[in-house]
């Protein structure tokens, strides 16, 4: 939210601008993410965690400190590449480091814990950063932000863990590296390839998080600045209706885990992708004819409730379609699919924003998802492997 009303006060209503400051936020998934992995496994995890959070507050403190008003943005664009590396570092050794903490016994509810607050930490984040960015300015938002990266950190220094961590050799460290440069990202890149021809569910179902992904990258700095002029506001309505989005994806996700077993996933899938392309056209024509707060908290809510069943069946279709011994290829080349797809698209989208106004972008792709969800419902109907 702080990044989104620097844009805002740089650039308003520039749907590239804030594309281009949001990709050095995903460029470190494909450029840092299939490395960070060795490290994560020989260093100290807990001391990976803290360093990670504290090295994070220092980067953020200086973009309010010292380059909040300059004109050259090459260095913020650094420092947000460099946060967002360290990320890559942070969320496997936060998820690596529960078996050190708890007995085995209580790994399933640690686990539960970790993943139910980490997604009300995220619905509720976007709301209130949204109106505190919005009341008290996106230099104070990027000083609160520092500051929590901060206590995050010291909190983690005081983790007193059950087992002794492994180190590992720094140039031992230093050699896996290379190596995995070298051989293994190329190489599960090339097996990831070859099994996705070779297993047409899981070909199909990369299909399909690649072109969830190209959407939801079409329409998404198209619809924050979409919100910005329609609702005057420039980090405070669009935070909340992700809170909403996100409260929709949270219901949506415990009714599917309810009765999801009913439907074949694949027609999940489609018809997912059908309603919720409509729910965006209607969210896209409400907002413009008659803007308001309500509705389009509402619009959203039922939006995220649409769109939820989408990943928890694509990721079920992959367990069930792929061997064990493959799945960590095959779910670190999807996350590179829905990088991908979402960066482009995003770019892309941003660029036409230029030209043509959000709300027709945003009608359009709304159609073209709808399009293809309801093409492959009456298309793939009769294709016995899809149930």
């Amino acid at each position: 939210m702080a990044l989104i009303a620097f844009v805002y006060l740089r650039s308003p209503g520039s749907a590239y601008e804030i594309a281009k400051i949001l990709s050095f936020t995903i460029i470190p998934v494909f450029l840092i993410g299939p490395i960070a992995g060795v490290y994560v496994d020989r260093w100290d995890r807990r001391k990976t965690l803290f360093i990670c959070d504290f090295l994070r507050a220092a980067l953020v403190l200086l973009i309010p400190a010292f380059l909040f008003y300059t004109k050259n943005l090459i260095p913020i664009y650094l420092i947000i590449f460099i946060v967002f590396s360290i990320g890559r570092f942070f969320v496997p050794a936060k998820l690596s480091i529960i078996p050190e903490l708890v007995e085995q016994k209580d790994l399933l509810i640690a686990n539960s814990l970790v993943n139910t607050t980490g997604m009300i930490a995220a619905i509720l984040g976007f709301g209130i950063s949204g109106a505190i960015v919005e009341w008290l300015g996106a230099r104070s938002g990027f000083y609160l932000d520092s500051l929590s990266f901060l206590v995050s950190g010291s909190m983690i220094f005081l983790i007193v863990r059950k087992h002794a961590a492994y180190r590992g050799d720094i140039k031992k460290v230093g050699r896996e590296i290379v190596e995995v440069i070298r051989k293994s990202v190329l190489q599960e890149v090339k097996e990831g390839i070859v099994y996705f021809i070779k297993n047409k569910d899981i070909r199909f179902t990369a299909w399909i998080i690649f072109i969830l992904f190209s959407a939801l990258g079409s329409v998404y700095v198209v619809l924050i600045v979409f919100v910005q002029k329609t609702m005057h506001s420039a980090t405070k309505i669009p935070g909340l209706l992700v809170m909403f989005l996100g409260l929709g994806l949270f219901l949506g996700s415990l009714v599917y885990a309810k009765f999801g077993q009913r439907i074949s996933h694949f027609k999940t899938i489609f018809s997912s992708l059908t309603l919720s392309g409509l729910m965006l056209v209607v969210f896209a024509v409400t907002l413009h004819v008659h803007p308001s707060f309500l509705k389009a908290a509402v619009l959203s809510f039922f939006l995220g409730v649409l769109i939820s069943p989408i990943m928890i069946a694509t990721n079920t279709i992959v367990h069930n379609s792929s061997s064990n011994n493959m799945l960590g290829k095959i779910f670190s080349s999807l996350e590179i699919v829905m990088h991908l797809g979402f960066l482009i698209f995003m770019f892309i989208s941003s660029i036409l924003a230029e030209k043509f106004p959000p709300f027709l972008i945003l009608i359009i792709v709304g159609f073209i998802i709808s399009f293809l969800g309801i093409y492959n419902l009456m298309y793939q109907r009769k294709t016995s492997w899809l149930n």
